[in-house]
């Protein structure tokens, strides 16, 4: 069909709805009217709408959005693999943090996905394309969705864990573990599965899925921003009783606690603490953690900002009749100019989010990957990976005697040869062999010849102190006293060594 056909009796530049049968994508999205002079007629704005709202290449400029989380996956990736394989002296790793910048991987993953597939935003000429019609949109919103909601649970696990530690005294261990893991990830496997079944994603501006505005408040923005905001009061509840712990200290002038080193006066409870005990344990804390606290404030901060705007912006979007009367100057100007929308895009600024919140919003969300390195990363992870790659690159020789090149069959042979000191025949370990044999041979009974050649007698000692006896005792060695010791079989036979 030619462009005639497909405007039929609408003006310029709208489309005629009827030459649209609905076939796919997102029907709800069209932008259409009805024109009061004719009742059966309803023209729609071509696909897609932002083009129409929005100055020329504001799709390119939303690239910008992609390019940054495609930074921000690299740092990303680079902190999931110090993490898996850098030993934890260098990365302090937790699990807590490694699964809040996963949840921020799977969100960056959205962006990255259009900017390599380059999807049509539309179905037909005045239909934008849903989930169902296209398969990037699909895996795009489905990134974004369950990022958002892994990266809000995971913040407020983290924000839990640290409200238990400093306000409660509660360090959490395997039931918070194993709790934290479950619910960190079944409920965003939930939430995306209520949201794509409820409400669905298509586009609405950009490249990149979002969600429907059907039942969207109810099935994804409610629950996304109560756990928010439940983060957020338990934050605002720690830092609030931290300066209270810190007012507190400051006014206690007992002396009892200004010596740092005595030991506090409690049994169990936290709550016998007092002042000045209770802030060095709250700084403590604080000194360990700091980094999960800030990153919980600009994570929500983000989230909520992302939320407000994109909520105002569904709102706004939804065709009806209030939307329509306030958009008739905009619709008359497209109509008398011929569809030159740069000389009515001062009418349409009311109608929609200027330009820089919309880009401001989706380059912040990509910002996340930046904030998990800032506040999880160290820089000790980059002495880490220079060990790392040093001792695979530059390994070192292991230790090789210089003898060990000259071994031949000959047993005798097998020698550890030094100038100085014994030498060690490994064919009889218990013998050293020396250069003074008197010095390092060891006699055998019977006045045998060692190696040498020489001959020592072997003299009976005089006193033995291998059993007890009383010191004044002097006995010999011999048959008898041997025959005694096996006497019963346990030990010394006490009829023959009194005492």
């Amino acid at each position: 069909m030619t462009s005639s056909d497909l405007q039929g009796l609408c003006p310029t530049p709208f489309l005629q709805e009827s030459s649209f049968p609905v076939t796919g994508g997102f029907v709800p999205g069209r932008f259409c009217m009805p024109i009061s002079e004719l009742q059966n007629l309803t023209c729609c704005l071509p696909c897609p709408t932002t083009q129409w709202t929005y100055s020329d290449g504001f799709d390119d400029r939303t690239e910008i959005a992609n390019w940054v989380n495609v930074a921000a996956l690299l740092l990303s990736c680079y902190l999931i693999l110090s993490f898996l394989v850098l030993p934890v002296k260098y990365t302090h790793r937790h699990y807590l943090s490694v699964c809040l910048t996963l949840g921020v991987l799977f969100m960056e993953l959205a962006f990255i996905v259009p900017l390599a597939a380059k999807p049509d935003q539309c179905f037909n000429d005045i239909t934008p394309n849903d989930m169902q019609t296209s398969g990037v949109c699909a895996i795009s919103g489905a990134f974004l969705l369950f990022g958002g909601w892994a990266v809000v649970i995971w913040v407020f696990c983290r924000a839990l864990a640290l409200h238990l530690q400093i306000c409660w005294e509660v360090i959490p261990g395997n039931k918070f573990f194993y709790g934290a893991l479950a619910f960190g990830w079944i409920v965003p496997i939930v939430g995306l599965t209520l949201t794509l079944s409820l409400t669905g994603v298509s586009f609405r501006f950009g490249d990149v899925c979002h969600i429907n505005h059907k039942n969207a408040l109810q099935a994804f923005w409610g629950p996304l921003l109560a756990f928010a905001a439940l983060a957020m009061v338990l934050q605002f509840i720690t830092i609030g009783y931290c300066i209270h712990v810190y007012v507190k200290s400051l006014l206690d002038d007992s002396t009892s606690t200004n010596n740092s080193s005595q030991a506090p006066t409690y049994s169990g409870s936290f709550r016998t603490l007092t002042a000045k005990q209770t802030m060095r344990r709250v700084k403590r804390v604080i000194q360990l953690q700091w980094r999960g606290a800030f990153i919980v404030v600009v994570i929500i901060a983000e989230v909520v900002f992302f939320a407000v705007v994109f909520v105002s912006m569904d709102n706004s979007s939804q065709v009806n009749e209030q939307l329509l009367e306030k958009a008739s100057p905009w619709l008359a100007c497209l109509v008398a100019e011929g569809g030159d929308k740069n000389k009515c895009l001062s009418y349409a600024k009311d109608l929609v989010k200027p330009e820089g919140v919309v880009l401001a919003v989706l380059i912040v969300l990509g910002l996340s990957g930046f904030w998990c390195l800032v506040f999880l990363g160290r820089w000790s992870m980059t002495e880490g990976w220079r060990e790392f790659f040093r001792a695979r690159l530059h390994r070192k020789n292991e230790f090789v005697s210089a003898d060990a090149r000259h071994l031949s069959n000959d047993p005798r042979t097998y020698e550890m040869l030094s100038g100085t000191g014994p030498q060690v025949d490994i064919r009889s370990p218990d013998r050293a062999l020396s250069p003074n044999p008197r010095a390092f041979t060891t006699p055998e009974p019977d006045a045998k010849q060692d190696s040498f050649g020489s001959t020592r007698t072997y003299v009976n000692p005089l006193s033995s102190y291998s059993y007890p006896r009383a010191p004044s005792q002097q006995m010999d060695w011999n048959a008898r006293v041997a025959q005694a010791m096996k006497g019963d079989g346990k030990g010394f036979d006490s009829e023959i060594y009194p005492g």
